[in-house]
C-alpha cells in the first residue's frame, strides 16, 4: 500500500459508499483520518464495518452529526465526496489556509495502474459505462465499471495493473475536484440541464462536464456526441484528439447509423459492426448509448468482431427502464434512474403509448413544462408523488388526467387499478429521490417490490423481481 500519506492528516468530507473508500485507503496507508459528516452514526450504516475492519497503520476519528471549522483549518489535504457541494461554506476556511481540496477519484487516478476511459454526461452514463466494461471483458481485456456506477475507483487501487481498463462513471461533482485527474478516453454523451438546485445556470453545469477533458493532450481522445450540438461544438475545442459518434448522420471519424449497421470509421477502414437489431434495450438514447460505449471500446482496443455478442448478450442496467413484470397484460417498467426531466421524456419516447407514468420526488430545478406535448400524446393517466407534485401538476395542468398518492406502494396501487391490458406502467421521476428515499435505486427497488406485491391476488404473467 502507498506510504505517501503516513503521518498525514486527511479530512473526508462525506461518510457515504466514496467518502468511505477513500478513508479507508488513507488508513491503510498510515493516514491520520478525520471522517466528517453532517448525519449522526445511526443514520450512517457504511462507518460501523469501517470501524471494525481494524484500520491498519492510520487513525481514525469521526466528526459526525456536523462539521467542525478547525477540521477544516488543520489538515494536510480534504478529500470530498461528490455528494457534498465544494461551495460549502467550510471549504472557504480551507481554500484560505491553502488546504488542497480533491475529489475521491482524482486521489485514485494518482495511485492507479492502467488506463482510465472516463465517462459523464447528462443521461446514460451508468448503460454506457457497465456496457464499455462488458465490451472490453468480451474482447479478452482486463475491463471494469468503476466511479459513480457503484464500485469507487479508488477500491482498484491496491490490485490494479498496466493492463486494466477503467470504465469510470463520472458525475459533474465529481469533475469539480479534479487538479491531474487525466483519462485516456473521455466522453461527454450529452448535454441537458440538471441539478440546477446546485449550479447557478446551466453553462456552470456544462463548465463542470468539461473539465473532464481538462488534463488531456492529443494522445488521448474525447468521444463527443454528434446529434448534440453543445458537445459537437467541443470537437473544435478539447485539447485531444475528438472522435464522434452518431446515429443520424455519417462520419467520417467515429461510430454512426448506416443502413441499420452500426458502423465504424477511422483514419484507415471502415468497419460495419452489426445490425441496429440485435441491441435489445428500449429508447433511440440506447442506441446513442450504444455508439458511444462502442467507439471507446474499440479506441481502447477492443476486437470489432467481439463487440456484437456483447451487445445482443447486454440486457441494460437496473432501475434504467427496466423491465419488472406483465400482470394481466400489463408492463411494468422502473427507470427510477430518470432522475430530470431529459431523462424522463427519453423515457416516454422509449414506448409508443398507453402508459400509466408515476412521477415525482424533489424538484432539482427542472422544468416541467417541456413534458406537455410528449405526456399528452403518450400517457393515459399521471400519478404524482414527493414533494414536486404540486409544481408538477401546475406545470401539466390539462394535459391528462392527474392522480396524486402519498407512498409508491399506494402509486402503484393506482396504477394497477386503472390500467388496462396492452398498457405499460412507467416509473420515470423526473426528480430526485431524497424526500422519500434513500437514492434513485431504493426508490426503484420499493417500486418493484410494490409490483411484485400485486402478484399474489391477480393472475399473471412475470419475470421473477430482483
Amino acid at each position: 500500500m502507498n506510504n505517501n500519506y503516513r503521518g498525514k492528516s486527511v479530512l473526508v468530507v462525506g461518510a457515504a459508499r466514496s467518502g468511505i473508500a477513500a478513508a479507508r485507503f488513507l488508513l491503510a496507508s498510515g493516514a491520520r483520518v478525520t471522517l466528517t459528516d453532517t448525519q449522526k452514526l445511526e443514520a450512517l450504516p457504511n462507518v460501523a464495518p469501517l470501524l471494525n475492519s481494524g484500520l491498519d497503520a492510520g487513525e481514525l476519528i469521526l466528526e459526525l452529526g456536523g462539521h467542525r471549522d478547525a477540521s477544516f483549518r488543520t489538515c494536510n489535504f480534504i478529500v470530498v465526496s461528490p455528494g457534498v457541494p465544494l461551495s460549502m461554506p467550510f471549504f472557504e476556511i480551507s481554500r484560505k489556509a491553502g488546504i488542497p481540496i480533491l475529489a475521491e477519484i482524482e486521489l485514485a487516478a494518482r495511485h492507479l495502474k492502467g488506463k482510465i476511459i472516463g465517462i459523464t454526461g447528462s443521461n446514460g452514463k451508468t448503460t454506457t459505462t457497465t456496457l464499455v466494461s462488458e465490451l472490453l471483458t468480451g474482447s479478452g481485456l482486463k475491463g471494469h465499471a468503476a466511479g459513480n456506477i457503484g464500485t469507487p475507483l479508488i477500491d482498484f487501487v491496491a490490485a490494479s495493473s498496466a493492463e486494466d481498463l477503467y470504465a469510470v462513471e463520472l458525475s459533474s461533482f465529481q469533475l469539480e475536484g479534479i487538479e491531474q485527474f487525466r483519462p485516456a478516453i473521455g466522453s461527454i454523451l450529452n448535454l441537458t440541464p440538471d441539478h440546477m438546485d446546485r449550479y447557478a445556470g446551466f453553462e456552470e453545469y456544462i463548465a463542470a462536464k468539461r473539465r473532464i477533458f481538462l488534463n488531456q493532450d492529443k494522445t488521448d481522445f474525447a468521444v463527443l456526441n454528434a446529434d448534440d450540438a453543445r458537445t459537437d461544438a467541443m470537437a473544435a475545442e478539447v485539447p485531444s484528439t475528438p472522435v464522434r459518434f452518431s446515429r443520424l448522420k455519417t462520419l467520417g471519424y467515429g461510430a454512426f447509423l448506416h443502413n441499420g449497421i452500426l458502423t465504424y470509421r477511422d483514419k484507415e477502414r471502415e468497419i460495419k459492426l452489426f445490425p441496429a437489431e440485435v441491441i435489445r434495450l428500449k429508447g433511440a438514447h440506447n442506441l446513442e448509448n450504444v455508439l458511444a460505449a462502442c467507439t471507446m471500446a474499440l479506441l481502447a482496443g477492443a476486437n470489432p468482431e467481439s463487440l456484437e455478442e456483447s451487445v445482443q448478450k447486454f440486457r441494460g442496467v437496473e432501475h434504467r427502464i427496466e423491465y419488472v413484470a406483465e400482470i394481466v397484460g400489463v408492463q411494468y417498467f422502473n427507470d427510477s434512474k430518470a432522475t430530470n426531466v431529459d431523462a424522463t421524456i427519453k423515457s416516454l419516447e422509449a414506448f409508443p403509448g398507453n402508459i400509466l407514468l408515476i412521477a415525482g420526488g424533489r424538484d432539482k430545478a427542472g422544468d416541467f413544462t417541456v413534458l406537455r406535448a410528449l405526456v399528452r400524446e403518450r400517457v393515459k393517466h399521471l400519478v404524482l408523488i414527493g414533494e414536486a407534485a404540486g409544481k408538477i401538476r401546475k406545470a401539466l395542468s390539462s394535459t391528462v388526467a392527474i392522480s396524486e398518492a402519498i407512498s409508491m406502494q399506494e402509486a402503484v396501487s393506482m396504477c394497477s387499478h386503472l390500467a388496462r391490458p396492452g398498457d405499460v406502467v412507467l416509473l420515470a421521476p423526473a426528480c430526485a429521490s431524497f424526500d422519500m428515499f434513500q437514492d434513485y435505486e431504493h426508490r426503484g427497488r420499493v417500486f418493484k417490490k410494490a409490483v411484485q406485491d400485486l402478484l399474489p391476488s391477480r393472475d399473471c404473467n412475470t419475470e421473477s423481481v430482483s
